[in-house]
């Protein structure tokens, strides 16, 4: 029997097979967060953000970013509304979610939170240095910061995923 013939075949059918168990794989892992920080995402958009990745962007200044978030809750005269965490190997994934009953009651009030940290983050030194305040977003900032996502959510019935560009 000829098992070159076979060969090619084989070979190609190892490697689809091989490319659809790690899709599946990396599918899954893509949000591994799911079903323990928030609900199975319900929507998604993707924001192709204005701004770049700052050079130097990695782990530490997300991370910090997040800290820095958390502090300045903890620091007012009422609980926090939400909670901020980075996720992921690189700390890459930033999740948001609302932690009473009526902020993020809906996507509509988590996206007024989203304004918010917008209107937030247009006060920024950094924003006027760059003279971008009355352009870029908080969508803008976490991209510069290096997230490549954000996941938002009411922590009961829905998560909304924002994949950033």
């Amino acid at each position: 029997m000829n098992h070159r013939r076979f060969a090619l075949p084989i070979t190609a059918a190892l490697l689809l097979i091989g490319g659809l168990c790690a899709g599946i794989g990396s599918a899954a892992a893509a949000d591994r967060h799911a079903g323990y920080y928030y609900p199975e995402p319900t929507s998604s958009e993707t924001y192709r953000a204005r701004s770049q990745v700052l050079p130097n962007a990695g782990r530490d200044l997300r991370i910090g970013f997040v800290v820095a978030q958390t502090i300045g809750q903890r620091e007012r005269n009422y609980p926090p509304r939400f909670a901020m965490f980075a996720k992921g190997e690189e700390a890459e994934k930033l999740i948001i979610v609302g932690l009473d009953a009526e902020s993020f009651a809906t996507l509509y009030r988590a996206r007024a939170v989203l304004a918010q940290m917008t209107a937030a983050a247009r006060g920024t030194e950094l924003f006027r240095n760059l003279a971008v305040e009355d352009y870029f977003t908080f969508f803008d900032l976490a991209r510069m910061l290096g997230f490549s996502r954000i996941t938002v959510s009411d922590g009961k019935s829905y998560a909304h995923r924002i994949d950033l560009e």
